[in-house]
């Protein structure tokens, strides 16, 4: 079993809270627009880091992470993406190979809308952790913790870190 802590969309900004959360994680998990290669430093140091670039990120980001990451995790076939849709609505950058070939769990970011659904069609498990960061229209920052058995995504968690409020210099 490995216990999954799952951020996206954090825009730079590295919530203290994330730390907490994620204590108890064995892998971080980021679906994209880290804003900067800090956030990558500060999380590597914490935890095993996966993740994946998104549209905002710079080449140093785009150096360390893929566009596209897929990998098995305990049993568990998992797709990140940035920008990738979620069922019914799968971005054209990945509707082909997605139809032909499904994960059984599909992790994107971009919207920085927290999505959990379930694709009937394709048996698979749509995440979307919301944004951590404090840029976008989102209002609360948010982000997941599950586990992975055997397979099966269990013990899924939305976690609410607080509303979106910028420091003022």
């Amino acid at each position: 079993m490995k216990l999954i802590g799952l951020i996206s969309d954090t825009h730079g900004h590295l919530d203290p809270k994330v730390y907490k959360y994620f204590d108890k994680v064995d892998e971080i998990w980021h679906a994209g627009d880290v804003g900067n290669f800090e956030v990558i430093e500060k999380l590597k140091e914490f935890k095993p880091l996966k993740g994946v670039y998104g549209n905002i990120d710079g080449q140093r980001v785009r150096a360390e992470f893929p566009e596209n990451l897929r990998f098995i995790c305990e049993g568990l076939d998992v797709w990140i993406t940035h920008i990738g849709g979620y069922p019914n609505r799968y971005d054209n950058r990945v509707r082909a190979q997605i139809f032909e070939n499904p994960p059984q769990l599909f992790i994107t970011g971009h919207s920085h809308i927290l999505k959990v659904m379930w694709d009937k069609k394709l048996n698979l498990l749509h995440l979307n952790p919301g944004a951590a960061g404090i840029s976008g229209f989102h209002q609360v920052k948010t982000l997941m913790r599950f586990a992975i058995n055997k397979g099966k995504v269990e013990n899924l968690e939305v976690i609410e870190l607080g509303p979106k409020t910028r420091k003022l210099s």
